[in-house]
């Protein structure tokens, strides 16, 4: 696996600051491909020149949309998780599908932020796919240390596993076809890790 870039990032002024509020919201809430400058500008309550001195051009404001959400949603799961610290390795994991139900019905009615934009994102050489790939291979990796402490012998197929529990409660709920999908998500998680204290042994997957 290629280790994934870091973006460009800007330094925000207020102006900019109030570009990116107001990206934020429509990118999310319409689509990034529906939010054209002139849009964002309007709402900013700042000129188009403005918007191009601050950012550069609309995938940079794309770059500051995704990679800002992705700055706010490790810091709730980082305090999520401090809070079950020394509590072992599945009250962790449960805490990260906690923090990911708690998150989406504050700030995620639509879905995933990183997964709406891929799928209108799909080129490499975009300048936020970077952040698009790296946020979910953030999310694995950490699926995946959790996982080493509870089966080292089964880690990277217990760590998808979770991955795709986890990812898959994100697009149900934005979806709405489910009435808790992160609930439902957690009844299984808590029947992987069950079933492996029950057996002293790996997880079972099956």
């Amino acid at each position: 696996m290629e280790p994934v870039q870091k973006p460009h990032r800007v330094r925000m002024t207020p102006g900019a600051r109030r570009v990116l509020v107001a990206a934020e919201r429509l990118f999310y809430e319409r689509g990034i491909h529906a939010v054209g400058v002139d849009l964002i500008a309007a709402e900013a309550g700042v000129t188009k020149k403005t918007l191009y001195d601050r950012f550069g051009s609309k995938e940079q404001i794309v770059v500051e949309y995704l990679a800002g959400r992705d700055e706010r949603w490790r810091e709730l799961l980082a305090g999520r998780l401090e809070a079950v610290a020394g509590q072992g390795p599945d009250a962790r994991v449960l805490a990260v599908f906690e923090a990911s139900r708690a998150w989406a019905g504050e700030y995620g009615a639509k879905g995933c932020s990183m997964i709406n934009a891929h799928a209108e994102i799909s080129d490499p050489s975009h300048p936020a796919h970077p952040v698009i790939t790296g946020q979910k291979r953030w999310m694995l990796d950490l699926f995946t240390g959790l996982a080493r402490e509870i089966d080292a012998a089964g880690a990277d197929r217990l760590a998808r596993t979770l991955m795709l529990l986890h990812e898959g409660a994100l697009v149900a709920h934005g979806v709405g076809v489910l009435p808790d999908p992160f609930g439902h998500a957690l009844d299984r998680v808590r029947e992987l890790l069950g079933n492996a204290e029950a057996a002293g042994g790996p997880v079972s997957l099956r």
